[in-house]
């Protein structure tokens, strides 16, 4: 009877117990972290004195950081906006699949989409390799790998799904006679928009500019490949000082400064969203699509396709496609599928190397720790947060902390906080799958919570007067249904851990690298051998990303737009 107590009223009672895991989590692998660059950084700071030349520094990284983020957000808002307008008002043939090749990009690894650049820009890249074969010139004519535009442009490439997911779907749910009914009492298309569609949208394109530029802020992997040192943002820096120059205070007030930053931003968002939503009434579904009618609509269509083929898959078809040809001295090109098969080959007969496919096999076993962890994890704080209580108001927020922490500075903590056993960075590797399941715990949580609340409480209360044990009714009327749910979130966690970078170079081993620190390493050294080797480890991680999205879209839950970040 208690337990049937306790089914009637909807879920197992929260608890203290059901948090503890989740908390003791929190509190030892991400707090305990940010406490130790909090010391760092206030006895940097207050007792050993900065330098006009460390002010320096940290004035520059601060200021380009700013400044590089405000520009890629308004380039990127500039190319998802006229997209979300498309994919928000118009029906088109493959408008699915194109939905899902733009949410590419933003799911691939950063090492990921500068290896895709380096194969369509770079010197060694298809543009240059045309230019070059069609003009008959000796030197690629583009050059602009290190450059500020390359980093802009990854960034687009980077973010323009989120404006098409959350300023499309916003869009999409907005009620098109609001806008008619404006056109009818005598305003033109360009006022209605003005003065009806975009206040009614603002805040879906705040929230989204927002969170791009949150992206861009703590961007690394992609200045770091695609800019190189001389454009150096905190997280640059930070990963300069800590690693390169051993600098560890002055690497730990960068943290911190960034830290600042990055909450803030966070915070802002957290209300943004919560103010996204835009006025529904009855309607059909549907209404308010249609397909293209005019010259002027099939051209902003078409455009806007082919824009978003050329921008957002182009880069990626450009880096499969390197990953299996060869380039002759006379500018030849050959098919060949050397690179992969060298993938396997010790060439070098050293005991110091490493071969990409251990690299490959690595980075597996470190994304199932991560699946494994932060499933129990998030299936624990999902199920106390399920049910609505004083508590889970006051912890559901810092549970999404971790989304507002750079992974630099993530990986920045670790080292400062284990040091010595039994949690030491130089021989406790499981420290890795830690790292990235604090990133993909806060994920986790906001997709198993929908679905647990979406369980009848009757179907508990039924299974429980047939004589369920309380484990039998959470495996025959629980799993059955948030299963799709769990499906998703170890997917989404597995390719976050295959991807993530930023913590990685300060937790891994040289003789233990994972796929994304390998091609890192490939990407930096000379060779055609070594680039053609790292093209084919990012085309490798690309498909196995990309099949995750696949699966992803797939097993989405019924009613979910895929528009919340």
């Amino acid at each position: 009877m208690k337990t049937i107590g306790r089914l009637s009223r909807g879920l197992p009672a929260p608890g203290l117990w059901l948090w503890a895991l989740p908390l003791l989590f929190l509190a030892v692998f991400f707090f305990q972290p940010l406490g130790a660059i909090l010391r760092l950084a206030l006895e940097q700071a207050l007792v050993e004195g900065i330098s006009a030349y460390e002010w320096g520094r940290v004035w520059r990284a601060v200021s380009f950081t700013l400044y590089q983020a405000l520009l890629s957000t308004l380039l990127t808002l500039l190319v998802g906006l006229p997209a979300a307008y498309v994919f928000g008002r118009y029906l088109f043939r493959g408008k699915g699949l194109l939905r899902v090749l733009t949410t590419l990009p933003f799911i691939m690894p950063t090492v990921v989409v500068a290896a895709a650049f380096n194969a369509l820009l770079g010197p060694r890249g298809w543009l240059n390799l045309f230019l070059m074969d069609w003009f008959n010139l000796s030197q690629p004519p583009i050059q602009i790998l290190g450059t500020l535009p390359a980093i802009l442009l990854a960034h687009v490439f980077y973010n323009t799904t989120i404006v098409l997911r959350v300023v499309g779907g916003a869009w999409a749910q907005l009620d098109p006679r609001l806008e008619q009914a404006a056109r009818v009492l005598g305003a033109s298309p360009w006022r209605a928009l003005r003065e009806v569609t975009l206040p009614l949208l603002r805040p879906a394109v705040l929230s989204a500019a927002l969170l791009v530029f949150l992206f861009d802020f703590t961007s690394f992997a992609v200045i770091l490949l695609l800019g190189g040192p001389r454009f150096a943002t905190l997280e640059v820096e930070i990963y300069v000082q800590a690693l390169n120059l051993l600098n560890l205070p002055l690497a730990g007030l960068l943290s911190f400064i960034q830290l600042l930053f990055t909450l803030a931003m966070t915070v802002v968002y957290s209300r943004l969203a919560g103010q996204r939503a835009v006025p529904l009434s009855p309607r059909l579904q549907g209404e308010g699509m249609a397909y293209p009618m005019t010259w002027k609509q099939h051209l902003l269509v078409g455009i806007v396709v082919l824009g978003l083929l050329a921008l957002l898959v182009g880069p990626l078809l450009a880096l499969g496609f390197r990953s299996v040809t060869t380039v002759a001295a006379d500018g030849g090109i050959g098919w060949t599928t050397a690179y992969y098969q060298e993938l396997f080959v010790n060439r070098r007969g050293s005991l110091f190397y490493v071969p990409p496919v251990v690299a490959a096999r690595n980075s597996l076993v470190y994304a199932a720790g991560t699946v494994a962890i932060s499933l129990l994890l998030g299936l624990l704080a999902a199920y106390a947060l399920a049910r609505p209580s004083r508590l889970n108001r006051l912890i559901d927020p810092l549970l999404m902390l971790p989304l507002g922490t750079s992974a630099v500075t993530l990986g920045l903590g670790f080292i400062l906080v284990f040091n010595r056993p039994p949690f030491d960075v130089r021989s406790f590797p499981a420290l890795i799958p830690i790292a990235h399941s604090l990133v993909a715990f806060p994920f986790v949580v906001r997709t198993l919570q929908p679905a647990l609340v979406s369980i009848p409480a009757p179907l508990r209360q039924a299974a429980s007067v047939l004589g369920a044990s309380p484990l039998r009714v959470w495996w025959e009327i629980d799993m059955p249904i948030i299963g799709r749910a769990a499906l998703v979130s170890a997917i989404f966690s597995f390719t976050i851990s295959l991807g993530e970078f930023g913590a990685t170079t300060f937790l891994t081993r040289p003789e233990v690298p994972t796929l994304p620190i390998a091609i890192y390493r490939y990407l930096s050294q000379p060779g055609a051998l070594n680039y053609g080797q790292a093209m084919a480890m990012s085309t490798l991680l690309m498909l196995l990303t990309g099949a995750g999205i696949l699966v992803m879209e797939r097993f989405r839950l019924p009613g979910s737009s895929g528009g919340d970040f």
